[in-house]
């Protein structure tokens, strides 16, 4: 997954290197510009066991602002936002490892350094007794949880690095 360049954004960004679970990192460039999430639609992917998207449909490509060919064998991470806390992602992993449905509130990066937020439901697919991946199926969020839940967010992040809570 390369690296983000100005020439990606369209307006002034803010630099993050986004450290993963699987040891990689990305430098991120990122903007306070928001794409709304589409009335109506519903953005799905599938993922292998390992997060490697293998199938998203025209909403997921849309929003994520990536072409397709650029999505398919990419780390869902790819859309992970600076802005969201590891711990909520814990708390997915945690779920579907039990083998129940997660539904949360994210947090996503496009490629031009924007975000959108989703509500977002995940499940492992099983099939004859084995994990072979997980569906997502994101809709529209409730505007007054996304100011919730960026506060809470910005605060657990702040935790993370060890910074406190913000006020």
């Amino acid at each position: 997954m390369k690296d983000m360049s100005a020439t990606d954004v369209h307006a002034s960004a803010r630099e993050h290197v986004l450290r993963y679970h699987d040891g990689s990192s990305r430098r991120v460039l990122v903007t306070d510009v928001e794409t709304p999430f589409p009335a109506g639609e519903l953005i799905v992917s599938q993922t292998d066991p390992s997060g490697i998207i293998t199938m998203c449909n025209d909403a997921f490509v849309l929003m994520s602002g990536y072409a397709r060919e650029a999505l398919l064998g990419t780390p869902h991470y790819i859309l992970r936002h600076p802005d969201m806390p590891a711990v909520a992602f814990q708390g997915l992993w945690e779920t579907v490892a039990k083998g129940e449905k997660w539904h949360g509130y994210v947090k996503n990066l496009r490629s031009d350094g924007g975000f959108y937020w989703v509500y977002a439901t995940v499940v492992s697919n099983i099939r004859a007794g084995k994990l072979v991946g997980y569906s997502s199926v994101r809709r529209e969020p409730s505007r007054a949880k996304v100011r919730e839940l960026g506060s809470l967010y910005e605060n657990l992040l702040a935790q993370e690095r060890g910074l406190g809570a913000s006020t």
